[in-house]
């Protein structure tokens, strides 16, 4: 089993009752859980409690605890309301009796409506080739822009532009794809808060985990785009403060359409 096939393998979670739902863990995780992981299995609880014809538009989830990689979790979803045009769910991801994780996902019917985006700078679009050998066995291939700069050990401002896509099919469900961007989009955007302090603070030295996340849908999954086609993450951080590091990011296909919008504070704490 491929990672990408068997991370779909832990979006299929068990349901329990109507609203509960048990998720599993990758097979040989040793570490805290990631964070990637939980939202979209979060996600995914959600939208099994939702028809088809409400894709989710938007999500704020934070993180209250480590998750433990040894148990199971419970996804426990409150039906908060269903209207007319809006369907709004609110998800706890528990272990060992504790809340880890809590999101509030809200879905929308499809309508048409004004329209405007800002444009994508021009990228290259990578083949897969250009991604190292060693780096081609995780669930999402991905590549950094101007890689060379990031790599520097020195202080750099605090933007990077990172393409990913899906490593292998993702199929044609679109609530699976944007299960699969969520967890993606949280690589990266941390990092991105600690890059002009490179040089200064070493990694192991400090402190760092997200605290919260929100995301944002612009276009229909696998209409529009798809998660196992390349995708530009841009991302920037303008503040760090208070031992935190606040990030954003936007999604672009490659033909320059935005799709998705991120937003993410994490805890970067010198020990």
């Amino acid at each position: 089993m491929s990672a990408l096939e068997e991370l779909l393998e832990l979006l299929a979670l068990e349901r329990i009752e109507e609203n509960l739902f048990r998720a599993y863990h990758p097979k040989g995780r040793k570490r805290r859980l990631f964070g990637g992981q939980i939202m979209a299995q979060a996600l995914r609880a959600a939208a099994y409690t939702i028809e088809p014809d409400r894709p989710p538009h938007s999500l704020h989830g934070y993180f209250l605890r480590p998750g433990d990689p040894a148990i199971p979790a419970l996804i426990d979803v409150e039906r908060i309301r269903d209207g007319k045009s809006f369907s709004t769910r609110r998800v706890v991801v528990i272990q060992h009796g504790q809340a880890i994780f809590n999101m509030d996902v809200s879905f929308q019917i499809v309508e048409s409506g004004f329209n405007h985006q800002l444009d994508m700078p021009e990228r290259e679009v990578p083949i897969v080739e250009m991604v190292p050998e060693e780096l081609r066995q995780a669930p999402f291939l991905s590549w950094r822009h101007d890689h060379k700069r990031l790599l520097s050990d020195v202080p750099q401002q605090p933007e990077q532009d990172v393409w990913f896509k899906a490593n292998g099919d993702a199929g044609d469900e679109p609530i699976v794809h944007q299960c699969l961007a969520v967890y993606e989009s949280d690589n990266a955007l941390l990092s991105t808060a600690r890059l002009p302090h490179r040089g200064a603070v070493k990694r192991e030295t400090m402190q760092v985990a997200s605290l919260d996340h929100a995301m944002w849908f612009h276009a229909a999954a696998v209409t529009d785009w798809r998660v196992d086609e390349w995708l530009l993450y841009m991302i920037d951080a303008p503040s760090a403060s208070a031992a935190r590091g606040y990030n954003r990011g936007l999604i672009y296909t490659t033909d320059g359409k935005l799709i998705a919008s991120t937003m993410q504070e994490g805890l970067m704490r010198q020990r």
